[in-house]
């Protein structure tokens, strides 16, 4: 099982950047993949999350507007398009993959905070730098 992220790079402020993540080794459409980031001295948090075989998505709140993920399922990729960056965007992104099911007392067909648990995740990418400069 592999996830690779890549796309990151340094960027000015109100810029933007596409970051991929490719997935192989196990059945895509089987899976809900997510963006985490991880800013120096603080923890991980969930950005965004897509299930593959529907393409639902759910963003962090303060997000939405900006941060916006895409899958392309012939692909295996997982997208995330970052528009109007901001210095505080700095991090390492993650992509992550779980697969789709029912979790902490919600059915499959939930997408939404819990989905940002780390223990819904069984394989993790190595993660790309943003950097974001003012």
């Amino acid at each position: 099982v592999q996830l690779v992220e890549s796309g990151g790079n340094l960027v000015q402020a109100g810029g933007s950047l596409r970051l991929s993540c490719a997935a192989s080794g196990f059945t895509f459409d089987d899976y809900t993949i997510a963006w985490f980031r991880q800013a120096p001295g603080k923890e991980r948090e969930g950005v965004s999350c897509i299930r593959s075989r529907d393409s639902n998505s759910y963003s962090k709140v303060s997000l939405r507007g900006r941060f916006t993920i895409s899958t392309d399922s012939a692909k295996k990729t997982v997208y995330l398009q970052m528009n109007n960056l901001k210095p505080e965007d700095t991090a390492v992104y993650y992509c992550a993959a779980g697969k789709t099911r029912g979790f902490d007392g919600h059915g499959p067909a939930y997408l939404g905070p819990a989905t940002f648990s780390h223990h819904y995740y069984d394989y993790w990418g190595q993660g790309t730098q943003v950097t974001v400069s003012s």
